[in-house]
């Protein structure tokens, strides 16, 4: 990346931000989160460009399970709590009787 489209990218941002500051009215407390927001993604963008800070697609925020054990069924306890659910059906209005 150029450094004059570098340049470019931090204009636009900052007039991006510079409007939603001034135009759209909000509470001053969600326009300092949006603000961090905005600077933080900057700088962590900025880091990537330069070479400063791997790529983010290595980073796992939560490991998916591989297969969860099977369930048996004929051990699972009955709850008394659900029974009105079962024996009723629903009438025509989606409502439980």
């Amino acid at each position: 990346m150029s450094l004059l489209s570098l340049v470019a990218v931090l204009i636009v941002v900052g007039v991006l931000l510079w409007l939603v500051n001034t135009y759209i009215p909000m509470d001053p407390k969600i326009k300092n989160i949006l603000n961090a927001v905005v600077v933080i993604g900057v700088v962590i963008w900025l880091l990537q460009v330069f070479g400063l800070l791997g790529s983010l697609s290595n980073i796992r925020v939560a490991s998916r399970v591989a297969d969860p054990a099977p369930v048996n069924w004929s051990t699972v306890q009955h709850l008394p709590l659900l029974d009105f659910m079962i024996a009723s059906p629903p009438h025509s209005m989606g409502r439980w009787q």
